[in-house]
């Protein structure tokens, strides 16, 4: 039995693959065609995350499906040499789906390198598994160009977002490269930062700091929106419009806030139960259009949003405690939304033309 159709891919054409996914099924398709007994296969990869240890995709010959599983690092730090739960649920899954014993490689140098995992309607003969072995072999490469795009990839996401950071991937190293959105804009800034940081330990600051953006970011996460900045103690998040629908980007950021002040809340009284001051914060929406790219020197760039809408947002945020609000609103979010809001006038902001409309949400 030959591979020619296996090996001539990995070869010509595996390092093309767009991604882990389509590598597997792609891999599985071609071992079907070479005619080895297969009922599925995954693919485990260690990943540069804060959270995340390994990735593991699932095939299914069946149907040619791929799912995928998430193996998450003890106390929320990656350790791509531990054990994880990914790998393990890739062993179990395989194992459950066909009779045979599962057999794995490791490709690559080191015992952190991908892990390619096969399993059959029966036990793999002899031959069978010298044969998966030289499917590893030549897999090396293309894993190993597959593995440092995800690792760019996955590092961008961390440091910038999904989004920017798939735009950042995608366009030339170059101040000049950037495009106009409208965006709904949440701008949050952490109240009494600077006295904390005067009166608590370094070690305190950092928890209270991670615990407040894990709160804030959080919630924008969940109603689909993306951290663009972390501001000393301050975020910028904006949720791009999709379409000429702004109403779906203002609403989502209402939810994201509101959702925010819950979580916010509940970890006050977790502070007060330790004896730690609580953690006032301002936040404010705005809605309006934004340049969404490059900025910096000539080689040293930063991927971010400028504009008057950006302005205007922080501007509005530091309304919050001479109006003894937690969340303001501006005319431009309020008009997009059916929820009903609390106008509190007219106001000027310090170095905007124009006075905003400003609103806030009913308390509780």
């Amino acid at each position: 039995m030959q591979l020619n159709s296996t090996l001539t891919w990995l070869v010509d054409a595996a390092g093309a693959a767009p991604g882990a996914d389509r590598f597997l099924a792609e891999l599985g398709a071609h071992l079907i065609a070479d005619e080895l007994p297969l009922a599925g296969g995954a693919l485990t990869l260690a990943v540069p995350h804060p959270i995340i240890a390994r990735r593991t995709w699932l095939w299914r010959a069946d149907n040619g499906e791929v799912i995928e599983a998430v193996g998450f690092a003890p106390a929320g730090f990656a350790n791509a040499g531990q054990k994880d739960s990914a790998g393990d649920a890739g062993r179990r899954w395989l194992a459950g789906l066909a009779g045979g014993m599962v057999h794995e490689d490791v490709v690559g140098p080191g015992p952190d390198g991908p892990v390619l995992s096969w399993i059959g309607p029966r036990q793999f003969t002899e031959a069978e598994i010298a044969r998966w072995r030289e499917v590893a072999r030549f897999a090396a490469a293309p894993l190993a160009a597959l593995s440092a795009r995800a690792t760019l990839t996955a590092t961008l996401e961390a440091y910038l977002g999904r989004r920017s950071a798939a735009r950042v991937l995608a366009g030339p190293l170059r101040r000049d490269v950037g495009e106009t959105i409208r965006a709904a804009l949440l701008y949050a800034d952490l109240r009494s930062f600077t006295a904390l940081s005067e009166t608590s330990p370094p070690a305190s600051v950092i928890t209270a700091l991670d615990a407040w953006f894990d709160c804030m970011a959080g919630a924008v996460h969940a109603f689909g929106g993306e951290v663009l900045k972390f501001i000393g103690d301050g975020m910028l998040a904006i949720f791009p419009v999709i379409g000429d629908n702004p109403g779906d980007a203002c609403t989502a950021a209402l939810r994201a806030v509101t959702s925010a002040q819950a979580g916010m809340a509940h970890l006050d009284e977790t502070r007060r139960e330790q004896g730690l001051p609580s953690l006032s914060f301002g936040a404010a929406l705005h809605l309006g259009e934004i340049l969404w790219g490059n900025i910096g020197a000539a080689d040293r760039l930063d991927f971010t949003a400028i504009g008057p809408a950006v302005n205007l947002v922080s501007r509005l945020e530091g309304l919050c405690r001479p109006l003894g609000r937690t969340v303001l609103i501006s005319g431009a979010v309020a008009r997009e939304l059916s929820a009903k809001l609390i106008p509190l006038g007219t106001h000027p902001l310090r170095g905007i033309a124009a006075p905003c409309d400003v609103y806030t949400v009913p308390d509780g």
